[in-house]
């Protein structure tokens, strides 16, 4: 039976992963895992998370590189360290970084 429960991150907070080097910004939400089959199993079985709950769309970074992460709610922390996200594309869908949250951008009507 699936659990049905509110994800405990948003869009535009700042986040770290738990065990791996990286930090990014939430730019989607999925309520339950969302990806291939062939993704989850690419995970080594002992640090595999579950899939009945929220998965967070990141722009992430680490020492050497931005990419976009998918990362289980169970991998993640708040990051409070107040320092702004560089992936370049931070700009375009949010605004300022107010703590460790970044205002979300309106879109613009055409």
């Amino acid at each position: 039976m699936e659990v049905n429960r509110q994800a405990k991150f948003r869009i535009g907070q700042v986040v770290r992963h738990r065990f791996y080097p990286f930090r990014g910004v939430i730019f989607d939400v999925d309520p339950t895992f969302n990806n291939t089959e062939e993704w989850w199993h690419s995970i080594p079985e002992e640090v595999r998370p579950r899939k009945d709950q929220p998965y967070y769309h990141l722009l992430a970074e680490n020492a050497d590189t931005e990419y976009v992460a998918y990362v289980s709610e169970q991998n993640l922390l708040p990051d409070d360290s107040g320092e702004p996200v560089r992936h370049s594309q931070v700009h375009e869908l949010f605004g300022t970084l107010q703590g460790s949250i970044y205002a979300i951008r309106a879109k613009s009507a055409h």
